[in-house]
């Protein structure tokens, strides 16, 4: 048995631990992975008109249950360099690795954080306070920026965690580059692969919902954890990145769906050719992925024709 078969091996065997760790920290409304229920099934009306049925098979979901937090009214906040200033990139202690088996599924090593975000921070503050001042100029779609991204951080278990996290991925991604440089140095790619969009969201895992940024390229359907998530190697606690790689020929269907109870709780449910499903959800740009994911799956049908 090679080491990647021992570190899942690993994660398999304490999981049943952290699941009982993880729920105990969350009340009894708390429900981090969505069940359909056949009878909820019903029209999507954003999406129904805009999108190829027989590809997409719309419908709406309902959650397991209510989270009373939904109800709360919206909260806008203003920018604040100093955020920027001390935030650093923060391991998901929330959050166990989860212990799904799949061919699409895999983990990377967490680094050292001897070389942390943090200190790259000062270098990025400037270009940050632009981006806030592009954001001011469209007022509607700084608007619409907030609404969804309060979505966003509230899909997790805690907003004040998921904000730092979101920040420290923004800090991140101006420090290393761009999403294009991020997407080649975490996944293998071919040197004809295009990176098309990157959608910051959730996967949801029966471990909870996982943050993290899902690419889009012009051969896979890539998503990889914002941070490490733990697990245990006998007494010791170590961290990796959690990865989900799916080629677009493996791809049988991608279905957009809503919540009935708040229909601001998008979701696309992911399904291979295998039967494998994932569900991807709290997007920031949740439109902007169904559109994107559709035209990559339609360019795919006719190159196969």
């Amino acid at each position: 048995m090679d080491h990647q078969q021992q570190q899942q091996q690993q994660i398999s065997d304490q999981f049943d631990t952290k699941k009982s760790e993880s729920e105990e920290k969350h009340s009894s409304n708390y429900a981090p992975y969505p069940k359909l229920d056949p009878k909820d099934v019903g029209p999507f009306p954003s999406m129904a008109a805009a999108t190829n049925q027989e590809k997409w098979g719309t419908f709406v979901m309902e959650t397991q249950s209510g989270d009373a937090s939904t109800n709360r009214p919206q909260k806008q906040e203003s920018w604040n360099s100093d955020w920027a200033r001390e935030a650093p990139f923060p391991k998901n202690s929330s959050i166990a690795m989860p212990p799904e088996s799949s061919p699409y599924v895999s983990s990377a090593p967490a680094p050292s954080t001897s070389s942390s975000i943090k200190d790259k921070m000062e270098g990025v503050r400037d270009a940050l306070g632009r981006w806030k001042q592009k954001v001011g100029e469209t007022s509607k779609k700084a608007e619409n920026l907030a609404g969804n991204m309060w979505q966003h951080l509230k899909t997790a278990p805690s907003v004040a965690d998921a904000a730092m996290g979101r920040i420290a991925q923004g800090t991140k991604v101006i420090a290393e580059g761009g999403y294009e440089k991020i997407f080649r140095q975490t996944f293998e790619t071919v040197p004809e692969e295009q990176l098309i969009n990157s959608y910051a969201c959730y996967l949801s895992t029966s471990a909870g919902p996982v943050m993290g940024i899902l690419y889009l390229s012009t051969a896979k359907l890539a998503f990889s954890s914002d941070s490490p998530l733990s697990y245990k190697t006998g007494d010791k606690t170590d961290w990796s990145y959690y990865k989900v790689v799916i080629p677009l020929h493996q791809i049988k269907a991608a279905i957009p769906s809503a919540s009935k109870v708040q229909p601001a709780e998008k979701y696309i449910q992911i399904i291979s050719v295998d039967k494998h499903e994932f569900w991807f959800m709290g997007f920031v740009n949740y439109d902007g992925a169904v559109m994107n994911l559709d035209d990559a799956l339609q360019g795919r049908n006719l190159q196969s024709v």
